[in-house]
């Protein structure tokens, strides 16, 4: 169980032992921080016998009944002779406010909506999860400052189950998150099951994953949600106060339904073997009716399936090459006096538009849907920066923000090896509890215009339920405190609340990074006999080191500058605050050959013009190696290499395929030409231009997943920058780096 000061806040004020008078809200260990709070009094014993008395004949009151009970193992009861929880419905309260009172008699939970009545829950059960059978009192009366506070899944580029799904709609509940944006087809996979078109599924639902040139082949991949898997999904997400808004992506991200059925698109082959790349393709849906009735088709199932007043159709990255070069394309703008290809996609959105108003639903869909004139009654999410949003509530549309880079979980949490594959923008918990929703160049009627917020998790570099968990939380928790509030508050507060809220969500099933709370170690000043270490995290702690092998402890010594430390020695760290430890913790030994290690995450990229951590494609089971480079030109520096009595070089490097689409104008830089066939390793001295003083061959790779190459050295003294690039006359595999090893006479 993690122990933090909001832990023992927790257990002081679940024990009664709090002193009378009113404390802010900041005291108390829920997540999100309610917007007014006072504490006072010793409140009631919570045991087994206490009972729910719900609001009969309100179904929002029951379902949250139904669910406090589930959480807390309580029954339910028509009435009671002593302390009960009791539902009360109230009217004048926001959309989705409640108040809690707790006092000696009990809890109740008032509220004038089914939202209200489950947050109010969740609020109980929070301050109820403790470990203690006393509930303090307390007067709470809470509302959200957005009515959209969500999270959005790819489940296309990599497919997650419906038990996963569950556990992330219960995290998002026990945040009080309300919606879960689900994009359900893209390029690389078709996730839910039409039946009328079983090719979506039979065909485009799977995939043969890349490989690099001569590695094993792989199991195919995919899934798909069968209608009645929605329909529960869909049934238990509104039981939490939550809906769900389905994605179905066009006018592009059309390649999962175009392999299953080409006459959808504009009557280009699809080569076979390219379907598993990433990035952009350029397939799109034509604009024939026959398409068009497949596209209505096709919605008309999902909003059967989805209650949502909002139906998500994409609208992003179009790539307009196949419209252009399509006669019968070129021949309907004409028709339609339509001179622009953006325009055609504006028409074409504006047509599902119609549809999708007819039938009663709003459409909403990413913010290209602005070029070329906005479909009329179109609800903008913005994902490149803020600037969409801004545009679309100035001309009066609502909008949601879901900006990148800033709220793309995709991104890395933390600088380690330890975080796996994403995106190399590092986009920390603080950044997301920093972001702010409201862009101050917008007018308070049109700030009006912005429903609300959410993270994003694309999954190109997300494979599995667990890696999804840890790229998701906790950064969404903090997310989830700015969307209720408005804005993030103390980040040090918000980090004490966190924790017992980690401890919820692991009971959940769902596992958080770590990588705010875990010592991270940078070596230096290299010499013989020893080096410098720094420490360091995320978020404000102590930290505590032992050098004799042992666990770390409140007692132990306290980091405050970089050590100095002769070698060899085992160097244990882990981050408290006050006498409790933090998630996490550093243990790594340090001999002669350790402190001359770089992995490629300390190593520099020598330039970062699209930087990923790539997972590597072996072995078909089990942990997978990931490496860091810049795609478009792999190339690392370590920094200042200790040379002095250095005589060869170890190098781990593997190789991957480069399954990338490149039509958003980026292009690889040129490599050196390879002098045997596979192409070389090579390694300058003093940066990039300078002397070449290693050449491995390829060739002696022979492993599907991490080999390492060695070449002696010439003798230097002092330290010099060294550069490793790889030469070659193709860029598949993209070959890669893992680490590098000095190894002394």
């Amino acid at each position: 169980m993690l122990r933090s000061p909001a832990r023992a806040l927790l257990a002081l004020l679940l024990a009664g032992a709090a002193s009378p008078g009113a404390a802010a809200a900041p005291e108390l260990p829920l997540l999100p921080l309610p917007r007014t709070a006072t504490v006072a009094g010793a409140g009631f014993r919570l045991g087994s016998d206490v009972p729910i008395i719900a609001l009969r004949g309100n179904a929002g009151a029951e379902r949250a009944a139904a669910w406090l009970n589930q959480q807390l193992g309580l029954k339910k009861a028509a009435s009671a002779g002593g302390p009960s929880i009791r539902f009360v419905r109230v009217s004048g309260l926001p959309k989705d406010g409640y108040r809690l009172e707790t006092r000696a008699d009990g809890a109740t939970i008032s509220a004038g909506d089914a939202g209200g009545f489950l947050y109010g829950a969740v609020t109980l059960w929070q301050l109820a999860s403790g470990g203690s059978d006393r509930v303090q009192a307390v007067k709470i009366e809470d509302s959200p400052r957005f009515a959209w506070r969500g999270f959005m899944l790819d489940s296309a580029r990599h497919f997650q189950s419906p038990d996963y799904i569950k556990k992330l709609i219960d995290a998002m509940a026990a945040h009080k998150l309300n919606t879960l944006h689900w994009h359900l087809v893209d390029d690389q996979g078709w996730r839910i099951e039409i039946p009328k078109y079983p090719k979506l599924t039979a065909v485009g639902a799977w995939r043969s994953p890349a490989t690099a040139p001569g590695a094993p082949p792989l199991p195919k991949v995919g899934g798909f949600y069968t209608q009645a898997q929605i329909r529960e999904i869909v049934a238990y997400a509104a039981a939490r106060n939550i809906t769900i808004v389905p994605e179905i992506e066009m006018p592009g991200h059309a390649l999962s339904a175009i392999r299953a059925y080409p006459e959808l698109g504009p009557g280009n082959p699809v080569p076979p073997g390219i379907t598993a790349d990433w990035g952009v393709y350029t397939y799109l849906y034509n604009v024939e009716d026959s398409t068009f009735r497949f596209l209505e088709n096709v919605l008309t199932d999902v909003m059967a399936l989805f209650p949502s007043p909002y139906i998500h159709i994409g609208g992003d990255e179009a790539v307009m090459t196949q419209w252009k070069q399509s006669p019968a394309t070129q021949a309907k703008m004409r028709s339609l006096g339509i001179t622009d290809e953006h325009k055609l996609q504006s028409w074409f959105i504006t047509r599902m538009e119609k549809f999708l108003n007819a039938k009663g639903r709003k459409l909403i869909g990413w913010d290209e849907i602005l070029e070329g004139g906005i479909a009329p009654n179109a609800t903008v999410m913005s994902w490149r920066g803020i600037d969409g949003a801004i545009v679309a509530a100035k001309a009066g549309h609502d909008t949601v923000l879901a900006a990148s880079p800033m709220l793309y979980l995709d991104h890395l949490q933390g600088t380690t090896a330890a975080e796996g594959p994403g995106r190399n923008k590092v986009i920390t918990l603080e950044d997301y509890y920093r972001f702010d929703p409201l862009p101050d160049t917008l007018t308070e009627d049109q700030q009006r215009h912005v429903l609300g917020l959410q993270a994003a998790l694309f999954t190109e570099h997300v494979r599995g339920d667990a890696r999804a968990a840890y790229m998701t939380f906790p950064r969404l928790s903090a997310l989830a405190e700015v969307a209720w509030r408005g804005e993030g508050g103390d980040f040090d507060d918000f980090v004490d609340r966190l924790l017992p809220q980690i401890a919820r969500l692991e009971k959940i099933g769902i596992t958080p990074a770590k990588s705010a709370f875990t010592p991270v170690a940078s070596v230096s000043n290299v010499s013989g006999d020893g080096a410098t270490i720094a420490l360091s995290t995320q978020v404000k702690s102590e930290i505590r080191y032992t050098l004799d092998g042992s666990s770390p402890t409140p007692a132990s010594p306290l980091y405050a500058a970089p050590l100095p430390l002769r070698i060899p020695t085992t160097l244990r760290a882990a981050a408290f605050r006050g006498t409790t430890p933090l998630p996490g913790s550093l243990e790594r030994r340090l001999d002669p050959a350790s402190i001359r290690r770089r992995d490629d995450r300390e190593l520099r990229q020598c330039t970062s013009t699209l930087v990923l951590a790539l997972e590597d494609d072996a072995p078909a089971d089990g942990p997978r190696a990931n490496f860091l480079s810049d795609i478009l030109n792999p190339c690392w520096i370590y920094d200042a290499a200790p040379l002095e009595s250095v005589t060869r070089i170890d190098v781990d490097v593997g190789q991957v395929p480069f399954n990338f689409q490149l039509n958003n104008g980026r292009t690889l830089a040129p490599r050196p030409t390879p002098r045997t066939a596979a192409g070389e390793l090579e390694i300058r001295i003093d940066g990039c231009e300078g002397e070449r003083i290693a050449s491995i061959p390829l060739e002696q790779v022979k492993s599907p997943t991490i080999t390492r190459l060695s070449a002696p050295i010439p003798a230097n003294t002092g330290a010099h920058d060294l550069c490793f690039t790889f030469t070659g006359r193709s860029n598949n595999p993209h070959w890669t780096i893992a680490a590098v090893q000095l190894v002394t006479r």
